[in-house]
């Protein structure tokens, strides 16, 4: 049996609204989460990402210089939170280091994902090895090369006699379906923040709509809706994954085309969309007497969307997973700890059934301080 060993996970999503880092102590199937922060990103940065995210002009410096910075800004994440918890840079066995997303296109006829930020600077910077790049191997063996944390959500969430759905409601959304005695499936259902808070940044100025009030003002275009969930990503089945190169906002305005909306109006639109896709997709696999939603991300501190998903899966039970001891503003940064872990003992970390991968895999590079 492994020894306790503290890890970080340090994720910055596609909602680019902070640097998640999560301290954990790892104790063979145990996690315990002793330490959390949530580092800002500068607001220029986060916009020129943006410009490459969205398919704007960018050429290699623009990109490397992006790696650059990136790779301070996590090793700074890094640092502060050792700082404020109090531990050292001796006492961490690895950081697991997610990178930032600018884009994924997993099929094609050249498959790829690149995240950014520098782990030779993280690793200099922190003093601590740094475990990075993780989905290219999934996709070199033929993977989506994501979903990654259902295979964390397998280690730590189980089910006995019905289904157990743990959903991450971030700039996109994503669940992990745990049912008794079969594999685990994950992918990722659409959009999750990531339209609502472009929507509202554009049309109030605030980076999201604080819990759901400026959707609250509107009303559902049943219209607009019904042309969202048109679009074919929704009728692909899993694997399957997504992110900003599909759904962002120039997607949505071109929907918006010969419409006259209140503002107020698409925000609810944007909201009952995101709830109305991951409903129906969790609705799928039902299974047993009592199915239960669990959900964590970003999205679950949305009553509204909370609210909505209650009202269109009623016959589940539907709570955070903060209700289950797994804090869940930071699930995604422990689950780059573990995956850490995993690397370091050379374990395998990937679903193969989730990503549809050849073969299990140990994911990441290795990057000694």
């Amino acid at each position: 049996m492994m020894s306790r060993e503290l890890y970080i996970g340090v994720m910055s999503g596609t909602s680019m609204d902070g640097v998640d880092t999560a301290l954990v102590a790892i104790d063979g199937h145990h996690l315990e989460l002793l330490a959390h922060d949530d580092f800002p990103m500068p607001a220029d940065l986060k916009q020129r990402l943006l410009d490459v995210c969205l398919g704007q002009q960018t050429n290699l410096i623009e990109v490397s210089e992006l790696d650059h910075l990136l790779g301070h800004l996590f090793a700074d994440a890094v640092n502060t939170l050792l700082e404020k918890s109090g531990y050292n840079a001796g006492q961490i066995r690895a950081i697991g280091n997610h990178g930032q997303t600018v884009f994924h296109q997993p099929s094609g006829d050249a498959p790829f994902t690149m995240q950014l930020g520098d782990a030779n600077i993280i690793a200099t910077k922190t003093g601590i090895d740094t475990v990075a790049d993780f989905r290219r191997k999934d996709m070199a063996l033929g993977g989506q090369g994501a979903p990654l944390v259902p295979a964390f959500h397998k280690t730590i969430f189980q089910s006995s006699d019905s289904s157990v759905v743990i959903l991450n409601i971030g700039g996109i959304a994503n669940i992990s379906v745990i049912r008794p005695e079969q594999p685990v499936i994950g992918f990722d259902t659409g959009p999750g923040n990531m339209l609502m808070d472009a929507w509202c940044q554009q049309h109030t100025g605030h980076k999201f709509d604080q819990d759901g009030d400026f959707a609250r003002r509107g009303k559902v275009c049943q219209t607009l809706l019904s042309t969202l969930l048109q679009d074919p990503y929704f009728a692909r089945s899993a694997p399957k994954s997504t992110g900003r190169e599909l759904f962002n906002l120039p997607w949505m305005t071109q929907h918006l085309a010969n419409q006259t909306l209140k503002p107020e109006d698409v925000q609810r639109t944007l909201c009952e969309f995101t709830a109305t896709t991951i409903a129906r997709d969790v609705l799928s696999f039902q299974s047993g007497p009592q199915p239960t939603l669990l959900v964590c991300g970003g999205g679950a501190r949305n009553p509204l969307l909370m609210e909505r998903l209650t009202a269109l899966l009623s016959d589940w039970q539907v709570s955070t997973t903060s209700d289950k001891g797994i804090d869940s503003d930071y699930m995604e940064a422990m689950a780059f700890a573990w995956l850490a872990q995993r690397r370091i003992h050379n374990l395998p970390s990937n679903l193969p059934e989730v990503t549809g991968a050849s073969r299990l895999a140990s994911l990441g590079v290795l990057y000694f301080a």
